[in-house]
Protein backbone atom coordinates (compact mmCIF):
# COMPACT_ATOMS: atom_id res chain seq x y z
CA UNK A 1 0.00 0.00 0.00
CA UNK A 2 1.87 3.03 -1.29
CA UNK A 3 1.00 5.44 1.48
CA UNK A 4 3.54 3.53 3.56
CA UNK A 5 6.31 3.01 1.07
CA UNK A 6 7.87 6.41 0.46
CA UNK A 7 10.65 7.02 2.98
CA UNK A 8 10.33 10.77 2.69
CA UNK A 9 6.61 10.76 3.35
CA UNK A 10 6.21 7.67 5.54
CA UNK A 11 6.44 9.27 8.97
CA UNK A 12 4.21 12.18 7.99
CA UNK A 13 1.61 10.04 6.29
CA UNK A 14 1.44 7.58 9.15
CA UNK A 15 0.77 10.44 11.51
CA UNK A 16 -1.68 12.04 9.14
CA UNK A 17 -3.86 9.11 8.20
CA UNK A 18 -3.04 5.85 9.89
CA UNK A 19 -1.83 5.81 13.46
CA UNK A 20 -4.10 8.62 14.61
CA UNK A 21 -7.23 10.38 13.48
CA UNK A 22 -6.18 13.90 12.53
CA UNK A 23 -8.05 16.86 13.93
CA UNK A 24 -8.00 19.59 11.31
CA UNK A 25 -8.26 23.15 12.61
CA UNK A 26 -11.72 24.64 12.60
CA UNK A 27 -11.99 28.04 11.00
CA UNK A 28 -14.82 30.50 10.70
CA UNK A 29 -14.92 30.97 6.96
CA UNK A 30 -17.03 28.42 5.07
CA UNK A 31 -14.59 28.60 2.17
CA UNK A 32 -11.77 27.55 4.49
CA UNK A 33 -13.57 24.57 6.02
CA UNK A 34 -11.33 21.94 4.47
CA UNK A 35 -8.33 23.89 3.29
CA UNK A 36 -5.87 22.73 5.92
CA UNK A 37 -4.17 19.55 4.72
CA UNK A 38 -1.73 19.21 7.61
CA UNK A 39 -3.34 18.72 11.03
CA UNK A 40 -2.03 20.78 13.92
CA UNK A 41 -3.40 18.34 16.45
CA UNK A 42 -3.89 14.59 16.52
CA UNK A 43 -6.26 12.85 18.87
CA UNK A 44 -6.56 9.22 19.82
CA UNK A 45 -8.81 6.87 17.90
CA UNK A 46 -10.83 6.34 21.07
CA UNK A 47 -11.71 10.04 21.45
CA UNK A 48 -11.83 11.09 17.80
CA UNK A 49 -15.62 10.88 17.70
CA UNK A 50 -16.34 12.30 21.15
CA UNK A 51 -17.38 15.79 20.02
CA UNK A 52 -19.19 17.16 16.97
CA UNK A 53 -16.18 19.37 16.25
CA UNK A 54 -13.82 16.42 16.05
CA UNK A 55 -16.09 14.50 13.69
CA UNK A 56 -16.57 17.57 11.52
CA UNK A 57 -12.82 18.08 11.37
CA UNK A 58 -12.35 14.56 10.06
CA UNK A 59 -14.94 15.14 7.33
CA UNK A 60 -13.13 18.33 6.35
CA UNK A 61 -9.89 16.37 6.23
CA UNK A 62 -11.24 14.12 3.49
CA UNK A 63 -11.76 17.08 1.21
CA UNK A 64 -8.40 18.55 2.19
CA UNK A 65 -6.69 15.41 0.94
CA UNK A 66 -8.27 15.32 -2.52
CA UNK A 67 -7.76 19.05 -3.04
CA UNK A 68 -4.00 18.63 -2.66
CA UNK A 69 -2.08 20.21 -5.52
CA UNK A 70 -0.50 16.80 -6.07
CA UNK A 71 -3.94 15.40 -6.88
CA UNK A 72 -7.24 17.11 -7.80
CA UNK A 73 -5.99 20.54 -6.83
CA UNK A 74 -3.88 20.86 -9.97
CA UNK A 75 -1.76 17.95 -11.16
CA UNK A 76 -4.64 15.71 -12.24
CA UNK A 77 -6.10 18.38 -14.51
CA UNK A 78 -2.76 19.34 -16.01
CA UNK A 79 -1.64 15.77 -16.72
CA UNK A 80 -4.88 14.99 -18.52
CA UNK A 81 -4.75 18.06 -20.73
CA UNK A 82 -1.09 18.16 -21.74
CA UNK A 83 -0.91 14.55 -22.94
CA UNK A 84 -2.92 15.27 -26.09
CA UNK A 85 -3.02 17.99 -28.75
CA UNK A 86 -4.26 21.20 -27.14
CA UNK A 87 -1.04 22.51 -25.57
CA UNK A 88 2.63 22.95 -26.34
CA UNK A 89 5.29 22.74 -23.65
CA UNK A 90 7.35 25.90 -23.40
CA UNK A 91 9.90 25.07 -20.70
CA UNK A 92 10.49 21.29 -20.90
CA UNK A 93 10.47 21.13 -17.12
CA UNK A 94 10.19 17.62 -15.72
CA UNK A 95 8.74 18.98 -12.48
CA UNK A 96 5.79 20.48 -14.36
CA UNK A 97 4.87 17.46 -16.43
CA UNK A 98 7.27 17.34 -19.38
CA UNK A 99 7.27 13.54 -19.05
CA UNK A 100 3.48 13.41 -19.26
CA UNK A 101 3.56 15.71 -22.28
CA UNK A 102 6.14 13.53 -24.04
CA UNK A 103 4.67 10.20 -22.81
CA UNK A 104 8.02 9.15 -21.37
CA UNK A 105 6.93 8.58 -17.77
CA UNK A 106 8.57 5.78 -15.84
CA UNK A 107 7.27 4.05 -12.75
CA UNK A 108 10.06 5.52 -10.62
CA UNK A 109 8.99 9.14 -11.19
CA UNK A 110 8.54 10.97 -7.88
CA UNK A 111 5.57 13.04 -9.03
CA UNK A 112 3.76 9.98 -10.33
CA UNK A 113 4.40 8.31 -6.99
CA UNK A 114 3.07 11.29 -5.05
CA UNK A 115 -0.06 11.30 -7.20
CA UNK A 116 -0.75 7.65 -6.37
CA UNK A 117 0.09 8.14 -2.69
CA UNK A 118 -2.28 11.08 -2.34
CA UNK A 119 -5.12 9.18 -4.01
CA UNK A 120 -4.75 6.17 -1.75
CA UNK A 121 -4.31 8.42 1.26
CA UNK A 122 -7.74 9.89 0.49
CA UNK A 123 -9.19 6.41 0.09
CA UNK A 124 -7.71 5.20 3.37
CA UNK A 125 -8.92 8.25 5.26
CA UNK A 126 -12.41 7.64 3.84
CA UNK A 127 -12.29 4.00 4.92
CA UNK A 128 -11.11 4.86 8.43
CA UNK A 129 -13.75 7.54 8.78
CA UNK A 130 -16.55 5.23 7.67
CA UNK A 131 -15.44 2.56 10.12
CA UNK A 132 -15.22 5.13 12.89
CA UNK A 133 -18.69 6.42 12.12
CA UNK A 134 -20.13 2.92 12.37
CA UNK A 135 -18.34 2.24 15.64
CA UNK A 136 -19.45 5.52 17.19
CA UNK A 137 -22.89 5.94 15.66
CA UNK A 138 -24.55 6.47 19.04
CA UNK A 139 -22.46 9.58 19.65
CA UNK A 140 -23.48 11.37 16.43
CA UNK A 141 -26.67 13.12 15.42
CA UNK A 142 -28.43 10.68 13.04
CA UNK A 143 -28.80 13.22 10.22
CA UNK A 144 -25.16 14.22 10.47
CA UNK A 145 -24.14 10.57 10.64
CA UNK A 146 -25.81 9.90 7.30
CA UNK A 147 -24.33 13.04 5.78
CA UNK A 148 -20.80 12.10 6.82
CA UNK A 149 -21.19 8.61 5.42
CA UNK A 150 -22.35 10.06 2.12
CA UNK A 151 -19.44 12.51 1.99
CA UNK A 152 -16.88 9.78 2.68
CA UNK A 153 -18.36 7.57 -0.02
CA UNK A 154 -18.42 10.44 -2.50
CA UNK A 155 -14.76 11.24 -1.83
CA UNK A 156 -13.81 7.58 -2.17
CA UNK A 157 -15.77 7.23 -5.42
CA UNK A 158 -14.30 10.39 -6.94
CA UNK A 159 -10.80 9.29 -5.99
CA UNK A 160 -11.15 5.78 -7.40
CA UNK A 161 -12.68 7.14 -10.59
CA UNK A 162 -9.86 9.65 -11.02
CA UNK A 163 -7.22 6.95 -10.52
CA UNK A 164 -8.79 4.27 -12.71
CA UNK A 165 -9.02 6.71 -15.62
CA UNK A 166 -5.26 7.07 -15.92
CA UNK A 167 -3.81 3.87 -14.43
CA UNK A 168 -6.04 1.37 -16.26
CA UNK A 169 -7.37 0.70 -19.73
CA UNK A 170 -10.73 2.30 -20.60
CA UNK A 171 -13.87 0.41 -19.67
CA UNK A 172 -15.18 0.47 -23.25
CA UNK A 173 -12.30 -1.57 -24.65
CA UNK A 174 -13.40 -4.84 -23.05
CA UNK A 175 -16.32 -3.99 -20.73
CA UNK A 176 -13.91 -3.51 -17.88
CA UNK A 177 -12.12 -6.87 -18.03
CA UNK A 178 -8.65 -5.27 -17.91
CA UNK A 179 -6.64 -5.06 -14.69
CA UNK A 180 -7.73 -2.08 -12.65
CA UNK A 181 -6.49 -1.02 -9.21
CA UNK A 182 -6.09 -2.56 -5.76
CA UNK A 183 -9.59 -2.09 -4.33
CA UNK A 184 -9.05 -1.09 -0.73
CA UNK A 185 -12.24 -0.83 1.31
CA UNK A 186 -10.76 -1.43 4.75
CA UNK A 187 -9.05 1.24 6.80
CA UNK A 188 -5.40 0.41 7.40
CA UNK A 189 -3.33 1.44 10.41
CA UNK A 190 -0.14 -0.37 9.44
CA UNK A 191 1.58 -2.30 6.64
CA UNK A 192 0.11 -5.71 7.48
CA UNK A 193 -2.32 -5.72 4.54
CA UNK A 194 -0.10 -4.08 1.91
CA UNK A 195 -0.43 -7.10 -0.37
CA UNK A 196 -3.55 -6.79 -2.48
CA UNK A 197 -4.07 -7.86 -6.09
CA UNK A 198 -5.60 -5.55 -8.66
CA UNK A 199 -9.34 -5.79 -9.14
CA UNK A 200 -10.65 -5.48 -12.68
CA UNK A 201 -11.72 -2.17 -14.15
CA UNK A 202 -15.32 -3.41 -14.01
CA UNK A 203 -15.02 -4.16 -10.30
CA UNK A 204 -13.63 -0.70 -9.63
CA UNK A 205 -16.51 0.88 -11.53
CA UNK A 206 -19.02 -1.27 -9.65
CA UNK A 207 -17.66 0.00 -6.33
CA UNK A 208 -17.66 3.61 -7.57
CA UNK A 209 -21.32 3.34 -8.52
CA UNK A 210 -22.22 1.58 -5.29
CA UNK A 211 -20.61 4.40 -3.33
CA UNK A 212 -22.32 7.08 -5.41
CA UNK A 213 -25.75 5.48 -5.21
CA UNK A 214 -25.45 5.19 -1.45
CA UNK A 215 -24.05 8.71 -1.22
CA UNK A 216 -27.00 10.09 -3.17
CA UNK A 217 -29.35 8.59 -0.59
CA UNK A 218 -27.30 9.75 2.41
CA UNK A 219 -26.16 13.24 1.41
CA UNK A 220 -28.25 16.32 2.21
CA UNK A 221 -30.32 18.13 -0.40
CA UNK A 222 -28.23 21.25 0.12
CA UNK A 223 -26.25 23.23 2.66
CA UNK A 224 -26.74 26.58 4.33
CA UNK A 225 -24.54 28.61 1.98
CA UNK A 226 -23.39 28.81 -1.62
CA UNK A 227 -19.82 28.16 -0.43
CA UNK A 228 -20.76 24.85 1.14
CA UNK A 229 -22.95 23.87 -1.82
CA UNK A 230 -19.83 24.25 -3.97
CA UNK A 231 -17.19 22.73 -1.71
CA UNK A 232 -19.01 19.83 -0.03
CA UNK A 233 -20.92 16.99 -1.64
CA UNK A 234 -24.73 17.05 -1.67
CA UNK A 235 -27.18 14.81 -3.54
CA UNK A 236 -26.80 16.64 -6.84
CA UNK A 237 -23.01 16.37 -6.60
CA UNK A 238 -23.21 12.58 -6.46
CA UNK A 239 -25.71 12.51 -9.33
CA UNK A 240 -23.54 14.78 -11.48
CA UNK A 241 -20.53 12.54 -10.95
CA UNK A 242 -22.61 9.51 -11.91
CA UNK A 243 -23.31 11.07 -15.32
CA UNK A 244 -19.53 11.25 -15.83
CA UNK A 245 -18.97 7.69 -14.67
CA UNK A 246 -21.70 6.19 -16.85
CA UNK A 247 -20.44 8.21 -19.82
CA UNK A 248 -16.99 6.66 -19.36
CA UNK A 249 -18.65 3.23 -19.39
CA UNK A 250 -20.57 3.99 -22.59
CA UNK A 251 -23.82 3.39 -20.69
CA UNK A 252 -25.72 6.22 -22.33
CA UNK A 253 -29.13 5.16 -21.06
CA UNK A 254 -27.96 5.54 -17.48
CA UNK A 255 -26.40 8.93 -18.27
CA UNK A 256 -29.83 10.09 -19.39
CA UNK A 257 -31.53 8.57 -16.35
CA UNK A 258 -29.17 10.27 -13.92
CA UNK A 259 -28.95 13.49 -15.91
CA UNK A 260 -32.70 13.91 -15.90
CA UNK A 261 -32.60 14.15 -12.11
CA UNK A 262 -30.73 17.45 -12.33
CA UNK A 263 -31.50 18.76 -15.84
CA UNK A 264 -34.90 20.00 -16.92
CA UNK A 265 -36.58 18.47 -19.97
CA UNK A 266 -36.20 21.56 -22.14
CA UNK A 267 -34.31 24.85 -22.33
CA UNK A 268 -33.47 26.91 -20.41
CA UNK A 269 -31.84 23.98 -18.69
CA UNK A 270 -31.73 24.08 -14.90
CA UNK A 271 -31.87 21.56 -12.11
CA UNK A 272 -35.49 20.92 -11.08
CA UNK A 273 -34.47 19.36 -7.76
CA UNK A 274 -32.65 20.63 -4.68
CA UNK A 275 -29.81 23.03 -5.61
CA UNK A 276 -30.99 24.99 -8.65
CA UNK A 277 -27.98 24.51 -10.92
CA UNK A 278 -27.87 26.61 -14.07
CA UNK A 279 -25.43 28.04 -16.58
CA UNK A 280 -24.29 31.54 -15.74
CA UNK A 281 -25.10 34.20 -18.37
CA UNK A 282 -21.35 34.73 -18.84
CA UNK A 283 -18.80 31.97 -18.56
CA UNK A 284 -16.30 34.50 -17.26
CA UNK A 285 -18.32 34.71 -14.06
CA UNK A 286 -17.57 31.07 -13.25
CA UNK A 287 -13.86 31.84 -12.99
CA UNK A 288 -14.23 34.95 -10.83
CA UNK A 289 -17.24 34.09 -8.65
CA UNK A 290 -16.48 30.56 -7.56
CA UNK A 291 -19.77 29.76 -5.81
CA UNK A 292 -22.43 30.25 -8.47
CA UNK A 293 -24.91 27.44 -9.08
CA UNK A 294 -22.94 26.41 -12.18
CA UNK A 295 -20.08 25.22 -9.99
CA UNK A 296 -21.35 21.92 -8.63
CA UNK A 297 -18.10 20.90 -6.94
CA UNK A 298 -14.83 22.81 -6.68
CA UNK A 299 -11.61 22.71 -4.69
CA UNK A 300 -11.27 26.04 -2.87
CA UNK A 301 -7.93 27.72 -2.35
CA UNK A 302 -6.72 30.55 -0.10
CA UNK A 303 -3.42 32.30 0.47
CA UNK A 304 -2.93 30.08 3.51
CA UNK A 305 -3.77 26.96 1.54
CA UNK A 306 -2.60 27.29 -2.05
CA UNK A 307 -2.06 24.16 -4.17
CA UNK A 308 1.69 24.46 -3.72
CA UNK A 309 4.50 25.64 -5.95
CA UNK A 310 4.30 24.33 -9.51
CA UNK A 311 0.92 22.69 -8.95
CA UNK A 312 -1.41 25.63 -9.56
CA UNK A 313 -3.41 25.83 -12.78
CA UNK A 314 -2.60 29.53 -13.10
CA UNK A 315 1.10 28.76 -12.83
CA UNK A 316 0.88 26.35 -15.77
CA UNK A 317 -1.42 28.21 -18.14
CA UNK A 318 -1.69 31.88 -17.24
CA UNK A 319 0.28 34.00 -19.65
CA UNK A 320 0.48 37.08 -17.43
CA UNK A 321 3.88 38.10 -16.04
CA UNK A 322 2.96 36.28 -12.82
CA UNK A 323 2.25 33.03 -14.61
CA UNK A 324 5.10 30.74 -15.46
CA UNK A 325 3.64 30.05 -18.93
CA UNK A 326 4.55 26.37 -18.90
CA UNK A 327 2.06 25.46 -21.66
CA UNK A 328 0.60 27.56 -24.45
CA UNK A 329 -2.16 26.71 -26.89
CA UNK A 330 -1.46 24.78 -30.06
CA UNK A 331 -2.58 27.22 -32.76
CA UNK A 332 -0.64 25.68 -35.65
CA UNK A 333 -3.18 24.45 -38.25
CA UNK A 334 -0.73 21.88 -39.63
CA UNK A 335 0.29 18.55 -38.17
CA UNK A 336 -1.64 17.57 -35.03
CA UNK A 337 -4.12 20.42 -34.71
CA UNK A 338 -5.56 21.76 -31.48
CA UNK A 339 -9.02 23.04 -30.68
CA UNK A 340 -8.05 26.69 -31.02
CA UNK A 341 -8.28 26.61 -34.82
CA UNK A 342 -11.35 24.39 -35.02
CA UNK A 343 -14.17 26.10 -37.02
CA UNK A 344 -16.60 25.51 -34.16
CA UNK A 345 -14.39 27.65 -31.91
CA UNK A 346 -15.08 30.90 -33.70
CA UNK A 347 -13.23 34.18 -33.26
CA UNK A 348 -16.41 35.73 -31.83
CA UNK A 349 -16.59 33.18 -29.03
CA UNK A 350 -16.13 34.76 -25.59
CA UNK A 351 -14.17 31.69 -24.53
CA UNK A 352 -11.61 32.70 -27.17
CA UNK A 353 -11.76 36.49 -26.89
CA UNK A 354 -11.89 36.73 -23.10
CA UNK A 355 -10.44 33.48 -21.75
CA UNK A 356 -7.35 33.30 -23.95
CA UNK A 357 -4.75 35.94 -24.77
CA UNK A 358 -1.61 36.41 -26.86
CA UNK A 359 1.49 37.17 -24.79
CA UNK A 360 5.01 37.28 -26.18
CA UNK A 361 3.80 35.80 -29.43
CA UNK A 362 2.04 32.74 -27.95
CA UNK A 363 -1.63 32.14 -27.12
CA UNK A 364 -2.41 31.26 -23.50
CA UNK A 365 -5.48 30.21 -21.54
CA UNK A 366 -6.43 32.90 -19.02
CA UNK A 367 -9.34 31.18 -17.23
CA UNK A 368 -7.20 31.00 -14.12
CA UNK A 369 -6.17 34.62 -13.98
CA UNK A 370 -5.26 35.04 -10.33
CA UNK A 371 -1.82 36.23 -9.35
CA UNK A 372 0.83 34.31 -7.45
CA UNK A 373 0.27 32.22 -5.31
CA UNK A 374 -2.48 31.33 -7.84
CA UNK A 375 -5.38 30.57 -5.54
CA UNK A 376 -8.02 30.24 -8.25
CA UNK A 377 -10.53 27.62 -7.16
CA UNK A 378 -10.20 24.42 -9.14
CA UNK A 379 -13.43 23.42 -10.92
CA UNK A 380 -14.02 19.68 -10.61
CA UNK A 381 -17.68 19.40 -11.69
CA UNK A 382 -19.49 22.17 -13.56
CA UNK A 383 -23.09 22.18 -14.76
CA UNK A 384 -22.00 22.78 -18.35
CA UNK A 385 -20.19 19.44 -18.26
CA UNK A 386 -23.36 17.72 -17.05
CA UNK A 387 -25.30 19.27 -19.93
CA UNK A 388 -22.73 18.03 -22.41
CA UNK A 389 -22.66 14.57 -20.79
CA UNK A 390 -26.41 14.42 -21.27
CA UNK A 391 -26.21 15.83 -24.80
CA UNK A 392 -23.76 13.11 -25.84
CA UNK A 393 -25.94 10.39 -24.35
CA UNK A 394 -29.08 11.76 -26.02
CA UNK A 395 -27.26 11.92 -29.35
CA UNK A 396 -26.17 8.30 -28.97
CA UNK A 397 -29.38 6.63 -27.86
CA UNK A 398 -32.05 9.25 -27.16
CA UNK A 399 -33.48 12.42 -28.63
CA UNK A 400 -31.34 14.22 -31.18
CA UNK A 401 -33.59 17.26 -30.76
CA UNK A 402 -32.78 17.48 -27.06
CA UNK A 403 -29.11 16.77 -27.73
CA UNK A 404 -28.95 19.75 -30.10
CA UNK A 405 -30.77 21.96 -27.59
CA UNK A 406 -28.30 21.02 -24.85
CA UNK A 407 -25.32 21.56 -27.16
CA UNK A 408 -26.60 24.96 -28.24
CA UNK A 409 -27.35 26.01 -24.68
CA UNK A 410 -23.68 25.59 -23.78
CA UNK A 411 -22.28 27.08 -26.98
CA UNK A 412 -24.64 30.02 -27.38
CA UNK A 413 -23.86 31.18 -23.87
CA UNK A 414 -20.46 32.25 -25.23
CA UNK A 415 -21.20 32.63 -28.98
CA UNK A 416 -24.82 33.69 -29.39
CA UNK A 417 -25.02 33.62 -33.20
CA UNK A 418 -23.74 30.08 -33.62
CA UNK A 419 -26.13 27.24 -34.45
CA UNK A 420 -25.61 23.56 -35.06
CA UNK A 421 -25.78 22.79 -38.80
CA UNK A 422 -24.89 19.10 -39.01
CA UNK A 423 -27.11 16.63 -40.79
CA UNK A 424 -26.31 13.21 -39.29
CA UNK A 425 -25.86 11.44 -35.98
CA UNK A 426 -22.06 11.28 -36.39
CA UNK A 427 -22.06 15.02 -37.11
CA UNK A 428 -23.93 15.69 -33.89
CA UNK A 429 -21.75 13.49 -31.75
CA UNK A 430 -18.62 15.04 -33.22
CA UNK A 431 -19.96 18.54 -32.56
CA UNK A 432 -20.71 17.68 -28.93
CA UNK A 433 -17.24 16.18 -28.44
CA UNK A 434 -15.76 19.29 -30.04
CA UNK A 435 -17.80 21.46 -27.70
CA UNK A 436 -16.34 19.63 -24.73
CA UNK A 437 -12.86 20.52 -25.95
CA UNK A 438 -13.85 24.19 -26.13
CA UNK A 439 -15.90 24.48 -22.96
CA UNK A 440 -13.69 22.37 -20.69
CA UNK A 441 -10.31 23.44 -22.06
CA UNK A 442 -7.60 23.29 -19.35
CA UNK A 443 -10.02 21.75 -16.80
CA UNK A 444 -8.59 18.23 -17.07
CA UNK A 445 -10.91 16.43 -19.48
CA UNK A 446 -9.17 16.06 -22.82
CA UNK A 447 -7.22 12.81 -22.50
CA UNK A 448 -9.97 11.10 -20.55
CA UNK A 449 -12.49 12.06 -23.23
CA UNK A 450 -10.25 10.48 -25.86
CA UNK A 451 -9.58 7.33 -23.89
CA UNK A 452 -13.16 6.67 -22.77
CA UNK A 453 -14.01 6.18 -26.45
CA UNK A 454 -11.01 3.90 -27.00
CA UNK A 455 -9.41 6.33 -29.43
CA UNK A 456 -5.72 6.99 -30.02
CA UNK A 457 -4.20 9.93 -28.16
CA UNK A 458 -2.97 12.57 -30.65
CA UNK A 459 0.12 13.61 -28.74
CA UNK A 460 2.00 16.78 -29.60
CA UNK A 461 4.70 15.94 -27.09
CA UNK A 462 5.34 12.45 -28.44
CA UNK A 463 4.80 13.55 -32.02
CA UNK A 464 2.59 10.55 -32.66
CA UNK A 465 -0.82 8.96 -32.33
CA UNK A 466 -0.71 6.68 -29.30
CA UNK A 467 -3.17 3.77 -29.66
CA UNK A 468 -4.86 1.90 -26.83
CA UNK A 469 -2.49 -1.07 -27.16
CA UNK A 470 0.58 1.14 -26.64
CA UNK A 471 2.18 0.88 -23.19
CA UNK A 472 2.23 4.70 -23.06
CA UNK A 473 -1.56 4.91 -23.25
CA UNK A 474 -1.94 4.75 -19.46
CA UNK A 475 0.36 5.75 -16.59
CA UNK A 476 2.46 2.99 -15.04
CA UNK A 477 1.71 2.04 -11.46
CA UNK A 478 4.58 3.50 -9.39
CA UNK A 479 7.58 1.27 -8.77
CA UNK A 480 7.30 1.86 -5.03
CA UNK A 481 3.84 0.27 -5.05
CA UNK A 482 5.28 -2.89 -6.58
CA UNK A 483 7.99 -2.88 -3.91
CA UNK A 484 5.48 -2.88 -1.07
CA UNK A 485 2.56 -4.76 -2.64
CA UNK A 486 3.77 -8.24 -3.61
CA UNK A 487 0.39 -9.24 -5.06
CA UNK A 488 0.29 -6.71 -7.89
Amino acid sequence: MNILNNKTNRKYLLRLALLSIPLAPMVTSCADDFLEATPRTSVSVESAFDTPERVEAQANGLYATIKSGAFLGGRYQVYNDIRAEEFINRNNNGVTGAWAYAHTIGGDDTYLGNFWITGYLAINRSNLFLEGLDANASKINPAKLQQYKGEAKFVRALTYFSLVQIYAKPYVLDNGASPGLPLRLQGETGPENNGLARSTVAQIYAQILKDLNEAEAELPDNYSSANLNTTRAHKNTAIALKTRVYLAMGNYGKVIEEGNKIVSAAAPFTSPNRVVHALQPSIKTVFTNYTTTESIFSAPMTTNSAPGTQNQLGYYYNGTPNGNREYYLNVNPTGITGIYTNPQFRDTDVRKTDLTATISGQRYVTKFSGLSPFIDWVPIIRYSEVLLNLAEAEAEVGSETRAIALLEAVHKRSDATWSYTGTSKPDLINSILTERRIELLSEGFRTNDIMRRGQSIPSIGAGAQIPANDSRYIFPIPTTEYQTNPLL
